[in-house]
């Protein structure tokens, strides 16, 4: 079939004109974060996580604040209207911008947005919508790649930002093809243990923001209410005089997070000890078991090992290390630490602790946060000019961290 389209022709980049109205903010704060400061004009947004999670539950919210002025068009292939509208009348949502469409065909789904115009568009969930191009099944590879492609220049000719929202596989990775989050231009996951109140929404790409940037969430009766301090809210039921427990800070994206590691050491009962992880690498865990024994000294042939972010945090950077060292050297010890103390600094093969980055960022948080003293590595110590109220403690090696948190 011909294009009526003209074809474009190549400008210099400084020709090319700005629109005003590029980008727009949610009403959520914490999902602006997580988008780079609002929704862009004509941008693809693919949104995953488990079923249940709250996925539907953020863009109602979301999209009942973008209504405000113009309509919106939110599609459902898995609802009916009516189903959405008893969820919307739990959450509080009722606009009369926001136009609810229980559709699986893209053909019916793009006239509609072509003769209402609106300012945004929810797909959920592209899995379930086919197009009468393509023989196979709705939920097919071949069916999302188009549907996902027609989707795309319905939003990039006509500057309408549009939200897919996508299942996820056993491993937690969203289902379908893997262009399907070459094409978009941006992949958030929305996770959270279903047994915690807390929901993180994580950038793993972003073409017009930061990627790793983190938003925070708490489920509640009447839908998601944003977390504005993640860090006070981690911290919140921390336990006072307690061998095990340390405190560590995050970098997510451009915000940090303190988080508590907590550590369980215990005599195995079998002939070989465990060792698990939750929230860290269990692989960089094991790796730091191993320096501690023989750098340390410290005897965890015997033990059983047991890490927990608490929180339902996911922290994969080795900025943590020492916090992980400290946690467990504590437990092993039955020495609880200073709770107003902060421990940072990644922990090398040789026992050496190295420099992290962001290292001023982190103390901040930890004056807002009452903390008093933090351990961390020299290097970063000697390019401190000092943060009010906190006591900087700089260490080289394994050694004289143990020393300084333990005594000899």
């Amino acid at each position: 079939m011909a294009s009526n389209r003209e074809p474009q022709k190549p400008r210099p980049i400084g020709e090319i004109p700005q629109a005003a109205d590029d980008r727009f903010s949610t009403g959520m704060g914490e999902l602006d974060r997580v988008l780079g400061g609002g929704v862009v004009a004509g941008s693809m947004v693919l949104i995953g996580g488990d079923p249940g999670i709250g996925k539907s539950t953020l863009l109602l919210q979301a999209f009942q604040k973008i209504s405000r002025d113009r309509p919106v068009l939110y599609v459902s292939g898995e609802e009916s209207p009516h189903q959405i509208k008893m969820r919307g009348e739990r959450l509080g949502v009722d606009s009369r911008n926001l136009l609810i469409l229980s559709e699986t065909s893209l053909e019916e789904i793009l006239k509609t947005a072509q003769s209402m115009r609106p300012r945004a568009i929810v797909i959920d969930s592209i899995q379930t919508v086919y197009t009468a191009q393509i023989t196979s099944a709705p939920g097919s590879v071949s069916q999302i790649r188009e549907s996902a492609a027609q989707l795309m220049v319905h939003a990039k000719q006509t500057n309408t930002p549009t939200f897919l929202v996508g299942h996820v596989t056993k491993d937690g990775s969203i289902a379908g093809p893997r262009i399907l989050e070459h094409m978009v231009d941006t992949v958030l996951y929305f996770e959270g243990d279903k047994g915690h109140p807390y929901r993180i929404l994580r950038a793993v790409k972003n073409r017009f923001g930061s990627t790793n940037e983190i938003g925070v969430f708490e489920m509640k009766s009447l839908g998601l209410e944003e977390v504005s301090n993640p860090s006070e809210l981690f911290l919140s039921e921390r336990p006072s005089n307690t061998a095990g427990s340390v405190v560590v800070s995050s970098i997510e994206g451009t915000r940090p997070i303190l988080v508590e590691l907590q550590a369980l050491v215990s005599p195995t009962n079998f002939g070989l000890p465990r060792r698990m992880a939750i929230g860290v690498d269990p692989n960089r865990v094991s790796l730091l078991l191993a320096v501690l024994e023989k750098r340390a000294g410290l005897q965890l042939q015997g033990q059983d090992v047991f890490i927990n972010v608490v929180g339902g945090m996911q922290i994969d950077e080795p900025a943590v290390d020492l916090g992980i060292v400290a946690a467990v050297a504590s437990g092993f010890r039955e020495r609880p630490l200073d709770p107003k103390i902060l421990v940072l600094g990644e922990v090398g093969l040789g026992g050496e602790v190295r420099a992290i980055h962001q290292p001023e960022v982190r103390l901040r948080e930890a004056a807002k946060m009452g903390f008093k003293q933090c351990l961390l590595p020299e290097r970063n110590r000697a390019r401190l000019s000092g943060v009010d109220g906190i006591d900087l403690i700089g260490i080289g090696t394994l050694r004289q961290a143990l020393e300084n948190l333990f005594g000899k």
